[in-house]
């Protein structure tokens, strides 16, 4: 936990002023910068690899709250251990056995690897190194541009071009994230994005916390976490195994590894779930524009498991590659682009304070 002293309102003249600044910083033996509101103190940290978030904080009353639990060292992001906070491209989750095929051709993900170990998941954009081509810093917050590329020999069984822009948006109390893939080959790919942030509410146990989700319908998987086929991947959430969050839910002890799918948008088209501390009224709102939610309490984590909850936006369910049912959503013609937006905003509810604050304002509207 970091405390600070609470902030002096700033003088008139200067509440137009723009507080909000980047630099180069080296965290753990990572290259990353770290965005900062001068006036709040709400600070985010995001690694050159992969554009992955490795740590947030934002100001509540004269505390420094932690909103994410991230990689804290140069060998545990080498590691990828749990894919902590890790952009998904060009696909989320699984693909079977690490095989698929595209417009009549067969692709292996890892040739010559035995059965017994052909697991492969979350893509490859998380263990690129990402320059960053643009910094824009206004009095509502800060935009970042990421960018990277593939060449379509760059990854076994992915021979594919794809060139990578990830926008990050930060404000005093939100992210905002839109990854935006253009193919730049000759032919169609197979390609979708997701993000796997884990969040946090300071030091509260996970067990303590309320889970929201306003998805109808869950996604049946086998034994090895991939879906069933055809309409069998789907199950009304009264009646999945997996828990119902369409009210506020407390986690509890619950093991959760699974999908939620069927999610309502609001007026605005961005679907909202929420994470809320109901001793302290804290609460996060994880928006996404379309898609599927994946759950993960994170009880197999090397380092301090369900410390924290990943709340994962994804644009397509897991192996896709190989579902029909999909083949629509996941083409990416030559010269095409494809982008996905989520984000994140903190509040605290009114039950504690009458304070309150717009969220997720600036992420939301410069996705």
């Amino acid at each position: 936990m970091i405390v600070a002293s609470a902030p002096v309102a700033p003088p008139a003249a200067n509440r137009n002023r723009n507080t909000f600044r980047m630099r180069k910083v080296l965290r753990s033996g990572m290259e990353a910068i770290e965005l900062h509101d001068e006036r709040s103190g709400a600070v985010a940290v995001f690694a050159h690899r992969g554009a992955t978030l490795l740590d947030w904080r934002v100001r509540d009353g004269s505390e420094l709250v932690a909103l994410t639990d991230g990689f804290v060292s140069a060998e545990e992001l080498a590691s990828q251990n749990g894919v902590r906070n890790g952009i998904l491209a060009p696909f989320p989750n699984r693909i079977a056995d690490g095989r698929y095929r595209f417009d009549g051709r067969d692709h292996d993900l890892l040739p010559g690897v035995p059965a017994a170990d052909r697991l492969i998941y979350h893509g490859f954009l998380r263990t690129m190194d990402l320059k960053v081509a643009n910094v824009q810093e206004t009095t509502a917050g800060i935009s970042v541009l990421f960018t990277g590329a593939i060449a379509a020999d760059a990854f076994p069984g992915y021979p594919f071009a794809l060139k990578f822009n990830v926008r990050v948006s930060f404000a005093a109390r939100s992210i905002g994230l839109t990854v935006t893939a253009t193919n730049v080959g000759e032919r169609a790919a197979p390609y979708a994005a997701g993000w796997h942030p884990y969040f946090r509410l300071g030091d509260a146990p996970l067990d303590s916390l309320e889970l929201t989700i306003p998805a109808s319908r869950c996604v049946v998987t086998d034994a090895k976490l991939l879906p069933l086929d055809g309409e069998a991947a789907f199950l009304p959430v009264d009646e999945a195994s997996l828990p119902d969050f369409r009210q506020p839910r407390p986690l509890g002890a619950a093991v959760i590894d699974g999908c939620y799918a069927g999610a309502a948008p609001g007026a605005d088209g961005l679907i909202r779930s929420r994470l809320r501390d109901p001793a302290t009224g804290r609460q996060l709102t994880i928006w996404q524009r379309g898609g599927l939610t994946h759950v993960f309490t994170g009880d197999t984590l090397a380092r301090d498991a369900r410390r924290a909850i990943a709340i994962e936006p994804v644009e397509a369910m897991t192996d896709a590659f190989n579902r029909p049912d999909c083949a629509r959503d996941i083409r990416l013609s030559p010269g095409a682009t494809s982008s996905f937006a989520c984000g994140v905003g903190f509040d605290v509810d009114a039950a504690r304070t009458s304070s309150t604050s717009s969220s997720n304002r600036f992420s939301a509207t410069t996705a």
